[in-house]
């Protein structure tokens, strides 16, 4: 049923776009904003069906089959030339234009929550699949399903003009952005480990992400830092099980732990400076299966995020040296390990100097503003750390409403988001690629 309705849907998307593309003025000038404007406004409609399609049909990380399917067979519909099966279920679709000019590329994410959706909305989603062994239900909570539906739009807009267009657009559909299922890789960095940029390497990369709790009309940028670095981590302490009524015998690991969630907060306010942000926070404690044994393993597991790679790698450092002074000092043991690393998403001044004016004409001067960096992660960074990047920010919330925040069962966002996107990141990319505001 899944097939067939992603089936239905890109027949009906493609036929409403490719009918309707004759009716725009064909040119080999420059491309314009009101060119811009007006093939948004072809698309729109189009484009919200598909979000709502995709909203209604949600895939988590790694797993997102139908939806990579539905975005591989609608690029080839514009005529891009198109690459699957990128770390899993990734999906790159490259549009040549017809003049030379750079090379850029522009990133959404595939991905869903394993989030039960609380909302009114008519499609919203009612998926429930197994996730870490618990019926879980799935939901965009994070509004990937606002961001494919916007860029797949920028494709078809750009692919309509395509006699005008300068240079190469590098479109990425990136899995597992919300982080791959335990014992899997994925997201950005696999498809860079895979040979992403390898062949045709853009010299930027943009990217843009919805925010639940922002009105309908702005959109936000960051200066430098944008989003923290993420290092997750677990710590196992072992003891020696015996009976709970006979601590004597034991060496009790539930101890262990408990003085570790205590002593790993002052890592935070005794060696980090004021001045450097950063969080450690301890997130899950796992030990024992019954209340009359004292058992001989307790897990804790937490994520730390900063903006700097050097205070990451001193509270890890003190991290060990906290834990195992703990262990040693109850005569258990302990070990550690750090996974899933993402480093902080830092946006290229000259880039971001240089979209500025795009985001502007887009939105308005007034609804465009400066923002604070935020301790949430996003692997948009990893393809940072190889070509310069730029990344903001749109609103989601309908006026006079209240969404939960991203990752709420709450979250909602609304459909008049997507062509305020689309005009965003379509002007940033046009912009670049014919040297506007270059320095």
């Amino acid at each position: 049923m899944l097939k067939t309705h992603f089936a239905f849907l890109l027949l009906a998307v493609t036929c409403s776009i490719l009918c309707n593309a004759e009716a725009l003025v064909r040119s080999d000038g420059p491309i314009t904003d009101t060119e811009i404007n007006a093939a948004i406004d072809r698309d729109t409609t189009a484009m919200i069906e598909l979000r709502h399609q995709v909203h209604q049909h949600p895939e988590l990380s790694n797993r997102e089959f139908e939806t990579s399917k539905l975005v591989a067979e609608r690029l080839r519909a514009l005529g891009l030339d198109v690459q699957t099966g990128i770390a899993h279920t990734g999906v790159v679709g490259v549009l040549k234009g017809a003049k030379p000019g750079p090379v850029i590329a522009v990133r959404s994410e595939l991905d869903a929550l394993p989030v039960t959706e609380e909302s009114s909305l008519p499609f919203k989603s009612t998926v429930r699949t197994t996730y870490n062994d618990q019926d879980v239900g799935v939901a965009h909570a994070c509004g990937h399903d606002v961001h494919i539906a916007a860029i797949l739009g920028v494709a078809s807009v750009l692919a309509s003009m395509r006699n005008q267009l300068r240079g190469t657009v590098i479109f990425v559909f990136q899995p597992a952005e919300e982080g791959p299922p335990t014992g899997e890789e994925g997201g950005a960095a696999l498809m860079l480990k895979e040979g992403l940029f390898r062949k045709l390497k853009p010299e930027a990369v943009f990217g843009m992400h919805a925010l639940g709790t922002v009105d309908v009309g702005q959109v936000h940028y960051w200066l430098g830092a944008a989003a923290a670095s993420d290092s997750n981590f677990q710590i196992s302490f072992h003891g020696k099980q015996a009976h709970a009524a006979f601590p004597q015998e034991s060496i009790d690991p539930v101890v262990m732990a408990a003085e570790a969630v205590m002593e790993l907060q002052t890592i935070r306010t005794r060696n980090i400076a004021p001045s450097d942000v950063a969080v450690l926070s301890v997130s899950t404690i796992h030990s024992g299966v019954r209340v009359n044994i004292t058992p001989d393993l307790a897990t804790l597991s937490g994520t730390i995020r900063t903006f700097d790679d050097k205070v990451d790698e001193r509270i890890e450092r003190r991290m060990g040296e906290v834990v195992q002074s703990i262990a040693q000092g109850n005569g258990g043991s302990a070990e550690m390990k750090f996974y899933d690393r993402c480093p902080a998403l830092i946006n290229d001044l000259g880039l971001t100097k240089r979209s500025l004016s795009s985001l502007k004409r887009a939105a308005g001067e007034s609804e465009v503003m400066l923002a604070s960096p935020v301790m949430a992660a996003d692997d948009f960074a990893e393809f940072g750390k190889v070509v310069p990047g730029f990344f903001f920010s749109f609103g989601t919330q309908k006026p006079g409403t209240i969404s939960g925040i991203n990752h709420a069962k709450n979250f909602v966002a609304d459909d008049s988001s997507i062509p305020l996107a689309m005009r965003a990141m379509t002007y940033v990319l046009v912009d670049y690629l014919q040297g506007k505001n270059a320095e």
